[in-house]
Order: C-alpha cells, then sequence, then structure tokens
C-alpha cells in the first residue's frame, strides 16, 4: 500500500522535503493537524512542494457522497478507500455544546451481530492510522465553517475497534498528541473483544470504554452478539474490572433494545446487576434499535423505551436514552455499512 498523506510520521514527511528548511516541516505538520487543512490550502508552503507532496503522500479517502440530517447537525460522509472500491463512512454531530466525530476502523465488521448492517456486510479489511484521522480531519474542516471544533471522536462507525486495536491506538495517538482533542474526549467501542480491553488497559491515555452489552445473560447475548460465545460475560465482565483499576474511568454499557428480545423486567434487573457489579457502575446508553435489512424484530417504541430506563433508575443504574441523529439518512446507530462501492445502504449498531 502507497504510504499516505496521514500515514506518515513527522520524520516521513521531512524525508519528502529533504532539502527544504526544518521549519517547512513544522509548518506542514501544523497546517496537516493543528488547522485541518487540505494541503492546497497549507499556503506557507510554495505550489511546486504542495505539488511533490500531493504525487509522494496521497490522501486516502475520495469523497462519494455527503447525506445531510437534522436541519444541518448531522452530515454522514460516505468515502471511497482510494486503494480499491472500499467504501467506508463517517457521522459529524453538532450539538449545542460539543461537536462529535463517529469514525469507523475497518471497512466492513467480522462481529457478525444480527442487527448491525455493518456486521451483515461482512469484513473487507482494517484501516490504517492515517484512514482513521483523516475521516476526522476532514470532518473537522466541515465543522470549521460553522466556526465550531471537533472536541469529541468515538471509535463507532463500522468495525470493531478492539480487533484492530493497533491501528485504533495509533489514530488515538494522532488525535490527542497532534490534533489536540483530550483523552478523556475519546471513547472507544467494543463488542466485547476480551484481549483487546487488556490490551487497552496497559496503554497510557485514559480514554472512554463503551461496552456493546445488548444482554446481559449468555444464551442471548450468544444470539445476539456471537463473539460472546468466544468471550462470555463472566470473562468480559472480569476485564472490565481489570480496565476499571487500571484506569478508574467509569465503563459505558451501550444496550440497543429490541421489542420483547431485551427489553422486559428480566433484561433490566440482569443488566442493572452487571452494571452494579463495577465500581464505579457502569453508566448504561439505552439505544432505540434502528431498522436493519434482514434482522426480522423492531425496535422498543418509545414508552418502552422510558419504562426500561425507569426500571434500571429504580435499582440504583445512571441510565439514559440515546437520542437517534441521523436515521433519514441511515447514520444513526445500526444504520452504517456499505452495499456497493458508490451506493450506500448504510447502518451499523453502535
Amino acid at each position: 500500500m502507497t504510504l499516505s498523506l496521514y500515514d506518515a510520521s513527522y520524520q516521513q514527511l521531512a524525508d519528502v522535503l529533504i532539502g527544504e528548511p526544518p521549519y517547512r516541516v513544522k509548518q506542514l505538520w501544523a497546517g496537516l493537524y493543528e488547522q485541518c487543512k487540505a494541503l492546497d490550502d497549507v499556503t506557507t508552503l510554495s505550489a511546486p512542494l504542495r505539488t511533490k507532496l500531493h504525487e509522494t503522500l496521497p490522501t486516502s479517502l475520495a469523497l462519494v457522497r455527503e447525506s445531510v440530517s437534522d436541519k444541518g447537525d448531522t452530515i454522514k460522509f460516505l468515502w471511497r478507500l482510494v486503494d480499491g472500491n472500499h467504501p467506508i463512512e463517517t457521522v459529524l454531530m453538532h450539538y449545542a455544546d460539543r461537536v462529535t466525530v463517529c469514525v469507523s476502523t475497518q471497512a466492513g465488521c467480522a462481529m457478525a451481530c444480527g442487527f448491525c448492517a455493518t456486521g451483515q456486510a461482512g469484513f473487507s479489511r482494517q484501516l490504517s492510522v492515517g484512514e482513521i484521522v483523516e475521516q476526522v480531519v476532514r470532518a473537522s474542516r466541515h465543522a470549521k465553517q460553522r466556526q465550531q471544533r471537533v472536541a469529541n471522536i468515538v471509535f463507532m462507525g463500522m468495525g470493531e475497534p478492539l480487533a484492530n486495536e493497533p491501528a485504533v491506538w495509533g489514530a488515538v495517538e494522532r488525535l490527542h498528541g497532534d490534533m489536540g482533542i483530550s483523552a478523556r474526549h475519546l471513547t472507544i467501542s467494543t463488542v466485547g473483544i476480551v484481549p483487546g480491553i487488556r490490551t487497552l488497559a496497559t496503554r497510557p491515555l485514559p480514554v472512554n470504554l463503551a461496552v456493546s452489552l445488548h444482554a446481559a445473560r449468555d444464551d442471548l447475548r450468544n444470539d445476539l452478539v456471537p463473539i460472546n460465545k468466544r468471550y462470555p460475560i463472566n470473562e468480559l465482565m472480569d476485564v472490565c474490572r481489570e480496565y476499571l483499576r487500571a484506569k478508574n474511568r467509569r465503563i459505558s454499557f451501550e444496550w440497543a433494545l429490541i421489542d420483547g428480545v431485551n427489553d422486559t423486567a428480566r433484561d433490566a434487573t440482569e443488566l442493572a446487576k452487571l452494571a452494579m457489579s463495577l465500581k464505579p457502575t457502569a453508566h448504561v446508553n439505552l439505544i432505540p434499535l434502528n431498522p436493519t435489512p434482514g434482522f426480522p424484530t423492531r425496535g422498543t417504541d418509545a414508552a418502552g423505551v422510558r419504562r426500561f430506563a425507569e426500571r434500571l433508575k429504580d435499582r440504583g443504574v445512571n441510565a439514559t436514552i440515546r437520542r437517534n441523529r441521523g436515521t433519514d439518512i441511515d447514520a444513526a446507530c445500526g444504520q452504517l455499512a456499505a452495499g456497493q462501492p458508490v451506493v450506500l445502504t448504510a447502518r451499523r449498531h453502535v
């Protein structure tokens, strides 16, 4: 694979700019990461130098389509990876007090969760550090048009982040060290890859961990999240405790509510027991299931979601209901996935 602009290290950029004054590399690095500029807008470099960089270090993402929802507050970007026809998606979400980018970490996903369209589409390949970081940089440019700065990154797009942990962590280091995004505003989601969580616990930055749980007993979770057969709930809870001891950062449980499947009083009781077993108690994000082709059941209705939340709160669990963003453009939780290289049907769970 050709080295891309955002995969290149500082030293690799210096090698391309050999013969130039050292401050040129600093200007380029600042333009790319601190200012999130496109290469042609880094005008501290001469036009011939920018041309040389274009030819030597191409970017990784070709924009296929932007889809806008929520009166402009949610934007989904469909990219094609330039080394082939692998499509990936990124979601930019504007809120009153923050801007969040949801990034993909793989082209496709091998986890095969039945209610997740990315999982249904299968796995194509891992994304590189640069391909992950470039998603954030290009979304940041869009946010700047509204005089807003991206401050939160969630690794909750297409793919299983901890199945690509080295590249994900490389992206975390670049986002934190070079783009200035606080580690406490970086959240890595996983369906429960136990070795990946264990590795994450040894990493130096206190990033947030979100576990896509969706069921609190093994028989049901085996059906909803097949990786549970390899890493059952007791093992998953043990490694979550390891993470808590290492980081002292509250873990979040993600729970996509499916009508008649995991939204009963029994499910609330079992989930509350798991959440309360962690100290500090895990926070629960409740997510109304979004429609996904191939998954025959439907999401819990609004009243059922509220009832489930109240059951958790009655048991002492801090639970919030996630507001769906971008449902009409297939950008909400459960709705990121690729069909064809150019025309995406888009879906993925978080």
